[in-house]
């Protein structure tokens, strides 16, 4: 996952030196306004104040506001592991917009995203939309902020839907209301997995489980999938797994194979499985000069 696991004294800083050093280096500066802040999401009842949330680390690293402190020290402790995590995420978020526009030009016009997390500007639906105007959306996501925040924004659109679901039951996914009323599954679609099947240990069977979201496909899907790899630098890796999951969520990354083995044999779609910024750069020749840095592998296939 986007990463995980040691001890203060294992990474040779304590959190307060952490949030000097990695927040002046490190907080996301370069992403567009966002809504005023507020603090109606943060209801005792929906989320935990002292307990690092990762869709609330993601949106921290996104430029967000849908975060707390628990929630920017613990992203903070991640980036002084390994500066390049915020950059990792935003390089996620860019290959999912740059991979919605690529299936809307293959003609898909509904979309089911799985671990969608919380809003932040442009999101998924808004891309697909520019593209491919009418489409349809649904959010899935575990989270509660996630999924009110994505109401709030979504109301009075009834082509598109936001439900809280927990990718470890896909039969609940696809047989929930929401999802039958704006996804036809006679029709293909878009499954979109970025950045959410490194939350799945290998004890929650993770393959068996994407394996009944494509056969639930019809033929002409695309899915889409990002994911953390331990590929390049296993022993980095390992060390972030270790603080996430001490600190966050369980999760892990894993090798281009087991990465690969998610697609179930559908067709790559050019230039297959590469790092995120790799994916159709938008420009071509804005690649950074060391994508393997980028933690992500990432690709699309078709069924």
């Amino acid at each position: 996952m986007i990463p995980g696991g040691e001890s203060r004294r294992t990474l040779g800083v304590t959190a307060g030196q952490a949030r000097g050093r990695v927040g002046k280096m490190n907080r996301p500066q370069d992403t567009a306004p966002h809504r005023p802040q507020d603090t109606a999401w943060a209801d005792p009842g929906l989320v935990n104040p002292i307990m690092p949330n990762r869709a609330r680390m993601y949106d921290y690293w996104l430029g967000g506001t849908r975060n707390l402190v628990a929630d920017r020290e613990m992203a903070e402790r991640m980036a002084t592991l390994d500066p390049y995590i915020p950059a990792s995420c935003k390089a996620n978020r860019a290959f999912l917009g740059r991979a919605v526009r690529f299936l809307a030009a293959q003609g898909i016009r509904q979309f089911l995203d799985i671990g969608s997390g919380i809003p932040t500007q442009r999101n998924m639906h808004e891309v697909a939309r520019q593209a491919a105007p009418g489409a349809r959306v649904v959010y899935a996501d575990i989270d509660p902020v996630a999924v009110a925040e994505s109401r709030t924004i979504l109301a009075g659109d009834d082509d598109t839907a936001a439900i809280q679901a927990d990718l470890r039951h896909p039969k609940t996914i696809l047989g929930h209301p929401s999802v039958e009323r704006v996804i036809n599954f006679t029709q293909p679609a878009g499954l979109i997995l970025t950045a959410v099947l490194h939350f799945l240990k290998d004890t929650d069977d993770p393959y068996a489980i994407v394996t009944r979201l494509r056969d639930a496909m019809p033929p002409g899907t695309h899915i889409v999938v990002s994911h953390a790899t331990s590929e390049g630098n296993p022993v980095l890796a390992a060390a972030a797994e270790r603080l996430y999951n001490t600190h966050a969520a369980d999760g892990q990354a894993r090798s281009r194979a087991e990465i690969e083995r998610f697609f179930g044999g559908w067709d790559l779609a050019w230039p297959g499985l590469v790092y995120a910024p790799l994916w159709r750069p938008d420009p071509p020749a804005g690649v950074p000069a060391h994508p393997e840095r980028f933690w992500l592998l990432a690709g699309v296939a078709r069924k």
